[in-house]
């Protein structure tokens, strides 16, 4: 199940986008909207939940989250773009980084 989530989740959200990875959920997080997709197999699928809500490509970054520790990943194949200077899985770019976490905590972390 991938959610759209554009105000903190609710428990029954996260423990629906924890259905597909039982340990950590596959994020598409939209640094310009401050906003993000949730849940399912793949990075790339959130992605798509965010292009068809308006989002733009250059501003959605691949991320992971981890509920049992509250800790972002930063590593998904969306992430390769050598145009934006990130030619890696990795965020490569320490701003951009903290905008992912920024967002990902205030939608996804404990209240």
């Amino acid at each position: 199940m991938i959610y759209l989530i554009q105000a903190h989740a609710t428990k029954e959200q996260i423990e629906e986008m924890l259905e597909t990875l039982s340990s950590y959920i596959k994020l598409a997080v939209d640094i310009e909207r401050g906003i993000l997709a949730g849940g399912g197999e793949y990075h790339a699928d959130c992605e798509a939940v965010l292009l068809e809500n308006g989002s733009k490509q250059v501003n959605i970054w691949g991320a992971d989250w981890y509920p049992l520790t509250q800790e972002v990943g930063y590593e998904s194949l969306i992430n390769i773009r050598p145009r934006q200077n990130n030619r890696s899985m990795e965020i490569q770019d320490p701003v951009i980084r903290e905008q992912v976490a920024q967002i990902v905590q205030q939608l996804l972390g404990e209240v």
